[in-house]
């Protein structure tokens, strides 16, 4: 994965600044405060882009149980179907037996 963010946790933490006459020199804490809000945007929108393409995945993965559901439904029905036989197969086959009785006798 690539160097998204300019800071490390221990940068941070182990961040010294010169003292002035003042205090700490100011544009050295603005520059840091600076990077730090950088890195918080690119986190924000990496937060963001992740979250899009979560929603997107589970859309996709609802989509596809949906159509899972769908053809497991049609399976069962055709095997339904196919494992009783209708009433014109039966008759059809009752009038083969009777052909093949009768035409020996």
């Amino acid at each position: 994965m690539e160097k998204r963010f300019h800071l490390r946790v221990e940068d941070v933490l182990n961040k010294q600044f010169h003292v002035d006459f003042k205090g700490y020199a100011a544009h050295e804490v603005d520059a840091f405060l600076d990077q730090v809000i950088e890195d918080y945007q690119e986190y924000d929108a990496m937060i963001k882009e992740l979250g899009d393409h979560l929603r997107e995945y589970e859309d996709q993965l609802a989509s596809l149980k949906a159509k899972i559901v769908e053809l497991e439904g049609k399976n069962s029905v055709q095997a339904q179907t196919s494992a009783a036989p209708s009433n014109v197969d039966i008759i059809k086959r009752l009038s083969r037996l009777e052909q093949a009785v009768f035409q020996n006798k």
